[in-house]
């Protein structure tokens, strides 16, 4: 009976071996993510659908407590041969990772699996920040995000104020009427550059850098002291020093988006990702108005750039393990499921189906989709070079500079224009460095 068996095994094997089918097993994956608290919680409820999905893979979704810790320790894995097969690494990582030799690009292991992925259904303004000059997918977008102002219709209306302004001319009128109207708080935020330098550049049109923001070249220099860059940071320290503008620490909440959520600040400028925390704070009390991030009077408006992450699918393992990865980045890819995390979360989709989907759907107004159609025609407004998104070296790095520099300016300790040169110039110091460290390599 035994060698019956043995004899019937080998049979099917050749079989498989003859018709070339991949015989696949079950296998245990692991995904590193940094979201954190109800984003983190929806990354794991999605792991566990997944796995719940079919009985065959198991994804172990594991989170590393934020971002930057997430990129640090994938670069330690890496390095000691302990890596993860897949991490979500955030858009401001793009460049190191292409540049790493630590990853396989997602275009390529479909190609290799045998797998045709209609690459194109992704939303341009999504994955162009993900793609090489040819346009080949690195990474599978999954966190996608923009930038958004949302506001407090109770307290706007009660100061007169009916619609979000739409200019950057409109908005300081609107701050000093809400000031005039008893608004204590009329706009919070966090100065941050992801949305004042790398969000407020693209949807100007104006370059961050030479080079299409890096994507031609990896010798960059900075440009952003040349462009109304300046012009924005200025009117920032003007508004905080009329009252019109909360920072961070000037909040009773102490952070930009609790000092909305609370009720405290009439007007936020937020991530689309955010705008879930600030329905579920206010949603019973207020209505909330969406519209895009304002532009200056006299330009034309283009897109703004993708925020959030892409999955990067790491080397060092088995063709085994990458048939069950690719089993799990179709999974996501899923319109049904797209949906559901983008109620959970308040990102938006990532593929024209999902958009179609929710656009159609009998709910498609919902709480749930409210960022959907604001934050996709933002995404979607015209292009140019300068609005792919940000393809610079050591950006990470970059962005504590610059936050560093602007603080200083915002407490008085120099001026902005003084802010803005000495990031430019510890800038470019850092795009130097990543220019000499891969000399030898090839731009994507």
């Amino acid at each position: 009976m035994m060698k019956k068996r043995c004899v019937n095994s080998l049979k099917i094997a050749c079989v498989f071996a003859a018709l070339h089918i991949p015989v696949s097993f079950a296998e245990n994956v692991t995904f590193w993510h940094g979201q954190t608290g109800k984003l983190g919680d929806a990354v794991q409820l999605l792991c566990q659908n997944y796995n719940n999905s079919q009985g065959k893979h198991t994804v172990n979704c594991i989170g590393q407590g934020g971002n930057e810790v997430l990129m640090q320790k994938t670069i330690a894995s890496y390095r000691t041969k302990s890596n993860p097969e897949m991490v979500l690494g955030f858009d401001a990582g793009t460049l190191d990772f292409m540049l790493s030799g630590a990853i396989i690009p997602v275009y390529e292991l479909a190609k290799r699996m045998g797998e045709q992925i209609n690459w194109h259904d992704y939303i341009l303004g999504i994955r162009s920040y993900y793609e090489s000059s040819k346009g080949e997918l690195y990474a599978q977008p999954f966190n996608a995000s923009t930038v958004i102002l949302i506001g407090n219709q109770q307290i706007l209306n009660k100061a007169g104020v009916q619609k979000l302004p739409e200019s950057w001319e409109a908005f300081g009128r609107t701050l000093e009427k809400l000031k005039q109207n008893g608004v204590n708080c009329p706009f919070s935020t966090d100065g941050h550059s992801w949305r004042y330098l790398e969000q407020f550049s693209a949807i100007q049109g104006e370059a961050v850098a030479t080079h299409g923001n890096g994507y031609s070249s990896l010798n960059n220099q900075y440009l952003f002291d040349t462009t109304s860059h300046l012009k924005i940071m200025k009117d920032l320290v003007k508004w905080r020093n009329a009252g019109l503008l909360k920072l961070n620490a000037d909040t009773l909440a102490g952070n930009y988006v609790a000092a909305f959520t609370s009720g405290e600040c009439a007007m936020s400028l937020v991530s689309t990702g955010a705008y879930g925390q600030a329905w579920l704070a206010l949603g019973g009390k207020t209505a909330l108005m969406i519209g895009k991030m304002p532009a200056y009077e006299g330009t034309p408006r283009f897109n703004s750039t993708v925020g959030g992450g892409a999955i990067w699918v790491m080397k060092g393992h088995s063709e085994e393990k990458y048939r069950a990865v690719l089993d799990f980045l179709d999974y996501v890819r899923r319109p049904d499921v797209q949906l559901q995390y983008v109620r959970q979360t308040g990102f938006l989709p990532v593929t024209r189906q999902a958009y179609e989907q929710i656009i159609n759907a009998p709910d498609a107004d919902s709480a749930g989709f409210a960022t959907v159609k604001t934050g996709i025609a933002s995404l979607s407004e015209v292009a140019n070079s300068n609005t792919k998104g940000i393809r610079l070296g050591f950006f990470v790095q970059f962005r504590e500079v610059w936050t560093e520099e602007t603080q200083k300016a915002f407490t008085g300790k120099q001026t902005m224009e003084q802010a803005i040169q000495q990031a430019k110039l510890r800038g470019d110091q850092l795009l130097g460095r990543f220019a000499r460290t891969y000399k030898n390599q090839q731009l994507p």
